[in-house]
């Protein structure tokens, strides 16, 4: 049993979660009705924010068995929306796709490989997927620009170029607060150098682009965080 000065930052933790996620579930009802033909911007929205999930509960220092089985548990709902419609905002896009379903299994399948040891590689592989695809799949469609088809499904090289964009800001943004955490506490914290970051992020791009029925929201995420953790070394 955690003392209570190591519970309460959990339980402020699971609460920050909790309302995220709810807010999140609001707004996206509230893009639905608000633009009911872009059924992509509420998906989208929730894609984007749940982003945030990993680095609340990194911070608050959610263990394992809490993190774990609420990432599974959220994925399992994630498939009873998928098949029962009850959010349609965050699943219907007139296509058929495993995506959201893909996302939460990813999120948990890097909790079960990494947490709470390597926090940072479920945090890369889940910022990758959040910011970086979800930037790509917003901005993609606004402007035209050379596109492509495989497998049915259309990218573009705006909605590419975006997410390389975004997805290696982001990596270097996180890259750039575990260095400097390591010199403020004179303990080197590994991390991929700038150089493996481009690489990381040129495969996750990669993959993005086999986005057959949504998968690429698995594939992504586990490529990543994979790669930051074999890539990582002290600084």
């Amino acid at each position: 049993m955690p003392s209570p000065a190591l519970l309460q930052p959990q339980l402020l933790g699971i609460a920050l979660v909790g309302l995220w996620l709810a807010a999140l579930a609001a707004a996206a009802l509230a893009v639905r009705r608000t633009w009911p033909e872009q059924r992509e911007w509420s998906r989208k929205l929730v894609h984007i924010g749940t982003g945030a999930v990993v680095p609340i509960a990194w911070a608050t220092g959610i263990e394992r068995g809490i993190a774990l089985p609420a990432a599974a548990t959220i994925t399992l709902l994630a498939a009873l929306n998928h098949r029962l419609r009850v959010l349609p905002a965050i699943e219907d896009v007139g296509r058929h796709s495993y995506g959201t379903v893909a996302y939460g299994a990813a999120i948990t399948a890097l909790l079960a490989l990494f947490w709470p040891a390597h926090p940072a590689a479920v945090t890369a592989g889940v910022l990758v997927l959040a910011l970086g695809d979800g930037t790509a799949g917003l901005i993609g469609p606004l402007w035209p620009s050379p596109s492509w088809t495989l497998w049915g499904h259309r990218k573009s090289l705006l909605g590419t170029g975006a997410m390389a964009a975004v997805s290696l800001v982001a990596l270097l943004v996180l890259w750039g607060l575990l260095v400097a955490g390591g010199w403020a506490s004179g303990v080197p914290i590994p991390v991929p150098s700038p150089a493996a970051l481009v690489l990381i992020v040129a495969v996750g791009v990669a993959l993005e682009q086999v986005a057959l029925l949504g998968l690429d929201n698995l594939t992504v995420p586990l490529a990543v965080g994979l790669l930051w953790y074999l890539l990582a070394r002290p600084t």
